[in-house]
């Protein structure tokens, strides 16, 4: 049974990638120009200002659905790095090492990479199962 829940997913979906994308933008930009309680990085310095240029330009392709799946990948795998280069040798765990906003950016971007943009995207993906409709009541499977 098709449920109003499950009608919503693909626009639940797009609003959370929106805000993620939103969100990971954010923290390029607060390291790129100094703004939003961050000081501005110099360019080029190893790994802080890649880092902050992956945010700026992956965050924003993700929030606008323009190349989704790689964006978020190129985003996660940034977060993963960062995680356990910065992170991780100070402690195990991401409460113990302030690695929390790593691991969330790193497995949430990763969830896109595989879910893809869902609605309300600038463009949508061509690979065939994401055209695929839900079946309707009653139609054959």
């Amino acid at each position: 049974m098709i449920t109003y829940l499950d009608r919503a997913r693909p626009y639940t979906l797009g609003l959370f990638r929106i805000i993620i994308g939103s969100l990971f933008t954010c923290h390029g930009i607060a390291s790129l120009f100094g703004v939003l309680g961050r000081d501005t990085l110099r360019a080029g310095t190893w790994p802080g200002w890649y880092a902050a240029v992956i945010q700026l330009g992956a965050g924003t392709l993700v929030a606008l659905g323009l190349g989704t799946r790689t964006a978020a990948f190129l985003g996660s795998g940034s977060m993963a790095f960062a995680y356990f280069d910065i992170h991780q040798p100070a402690a195990l765990l991401p409460i113990e090492n302030g690695g929390e906003p790593a691991a969330l950016f790193c497995w949430t971007l990763l969830l896109l990479t595989f879910t893809g943009p869902g609605a309300l995207a600038v463009t949508r993906t061509s690979h065939p199962a994401a055209r695929q409709q839900e079946p309707h009541l009653g139609a054959p499977v």
